[in-house]
């Protein structure tokens, strides 16, 4: 039996080989994804039962085998010119793919051993999907990497998916996928049906459950293969993640279930190119007829997005900044939308340091779209549920745990919201009242501090200092909500 830790410490071993030769953590795992995915064409091709080629012969990984030294160079590299050009899967993995690996010696190990002694097929979809999801995880970890800002934690995503529920008769979308983890829980929580499936569903599972949006191409091919080794999809079909950006434009495409967690920076910008060959970003707002507000704020605009794209009676989760809560101008105006036409029913207060970007203070909404009935709001009453008040995580030490979410689960209810009921960190909030206050701000708080009172018991002094950094963050953002606010102001009178 294949073990994904011996195989996770065997590829993890020689991430640290090739630091010498200046691959990072991210682009070790790109080759990794490359070669993994030859191999396993290999495998399929040359199986005695039911051969499949899902690759041209001159892309076999037998090639690569029969070649060392130069020639091997050689060969890799215009194996990925030509495979980059490849329609579905294939071109989604292999696109813009280059060879980052220059010593030919080291190349030769990883296809002869690493990758070639393994057999990725055979053992299992969940082994080698389990292998490459926690070799993803280790690279998140790396913090000279960035690969943190692709990573939700995984008993996050395991309590959101539970609580939403998705089925086989669903259609789930991530669009800011990143490697994928959101597309990946799902389709486990509603795979765990298929021995009651008909085969149309267990297609239906497979093929045309899940699908994602990402806009940046490594960690797109991430997501590919993290979704093929565990099973959704197929090598020869059609990919099920998009490269692209999500926000340019209405995909003209709705989904029953929408999870996300879209990326914590707060600007859409645009990155153009000059004459002299230098870019230049600059901060630009989304203009989408679709949208109730133009703004700048990228989380604001996923929001948006994610609003747009739901079906009627779909339900969607996503992890937004607090910023999103208390922001005024487009801010305000988004969150009276989502409570009017929108049924915005519960709402999850996250701890701090549960994600690899620092500075950030997160929530989860949990919001339906029904049928518009203008003049009526769809939102009765936001069930608030505190789980940050005097919870204190980090991500080695104390990281969130499944069971720590259990609570919420429970009080989140799986019949109908008119039985839900008020606990010391579960309490709801009417419309009304919501409507009522100033800007329409959502960051509500109720349970007393006991770090602020209790000084024989307080976190220990990196808690508190990654606590006063992610306040300050948010005051920031705040200031910085109210001076473009001005700004705008400025700019309209002076027209």
């Amino acid at each position: 039996m294949t073990d994904p830790r011996r195989l996770v410490d065997k590829l993890w071993a020689y991430c640290d080989v090739l630091r010498d030769d200046g691959v990072g953590v991210l682009e070790y795992t790109e080759q990794l994804t490359y070669l993994l995915f030859l191999k396993m064409a290999h495998e399929r091709a040359t199986r005695s039962l039911a051969p499949e080629r899902i690759l041209p012969a001159q892309y076999d990984w037998q090639r690569l085998v029969d070649a060392s030294g130069i020639e091997l160079e050689r060969r890799y590299t215009e194996m990925l010119v030509g495979l980059a050009r490849e329609d579905g899967v294939v071109g989604t993995i292999f696109r813009k793919s280059q060879n980052r690996i220059q010593d030919p010696a080291k190349l030769q190990r990883l296809v002869h051993d690493l990758i070639g002694k393994e057999h990725w097929s055979a053992s299992g979809t969940d082994i080698t999907g389990d292998a490459y999801e926690s070799l993803l995880s280790k690279g998140a970890s790396d913090k000279g990497s960035g690969a943190g800002q692709y990573f939700t934690p995984r008993a996050l995503i395991q309590g959101i998916v539970d609580v939403i529920n998705p089925t086989v008769d669903d259609t789930v979308v991530d669009p800011a996928c990143g490697t994928g983890g959101f597309l990946l829980v799902a389709h486990e929580h509603a795979g765990r049906a298929a021995a009651s499936m008909t085969p149309t569903q267990r297609t239906k599972l497979r093929d045309d459950l899940v699908y994602g949006y990402e806009l940046v191409d490594g960690t797109a091919r991430l997501a590919a293969m993290n979704l093929l080794l565990h099973g959704i999809g197929t090598a020869s079909g059609d990919a099920l993640i998009d490269v692209r950006d999500s926000l340019v434009a209405d995909p003209g495409r709705r989904w029953s279930v929408v999870l996300s967690n879209p990326p914590f920076g707060r600007k859409s910008s645009v990155t153009t190119i000059g004459a002299d060959g230098r870019e230049s970003r600059e901060d630009s707002a989304i203009e989408r007829q679709d949208f109730a507000a133009s703004t700048s704020n990228k989380q604001l605009n996923f929001l948006q997005h994610i609003m747009t794209i739901l079906g009627v009676d779909g339900r969607a989760a996503v992890v937004l900044p607090d910023n999103v809560l208390f922001e005024g101008g487009a801010g305000e105006t988004i969150r009276r939308k989502l409570l009017t036409e929108y049924d915005l029913h519960t709402m999850l207060r996250l701890p701090t340091g549960l994600f690899y970007a620092q500075g950030v203070k997160a929530n989860v909404l949990f919001f339906d779209k029904r049928r518009a009935r203008p003049g009526q709001p769809w939102t009765d009453k936001l069930w608030i549920y505190d789980l940050r008040t005097n919870k204190h995580f980090t991500l080695k030490q104390n990281p969130l745990r499944r069971s720590d979410l259990d609570d919420f689960a429970a009080c989140y209810g799986t019949g109908s919201r008119l039985n839900r009921v008020e606990s010391e960190r579960f309490k709801g909030f009417d419309l009304s009242e919501l409507l009522a206050r100033d800007k329409v701000n959502l960051d509500i708080t109720w349970l007393k501090d006991d770090s602020l009172t209790d000084l024989d018991n307080l976190p220990s002094p990196d808690v508190i200092a990654r606590e006063i950094v992610e306040d300050l963050t948010a005051a920031l953002a705040e200031f910085e909500a109210v001076a473009a606010a001005l700004e705008a102001q400025l700019g309209a009178a002076s027209d």
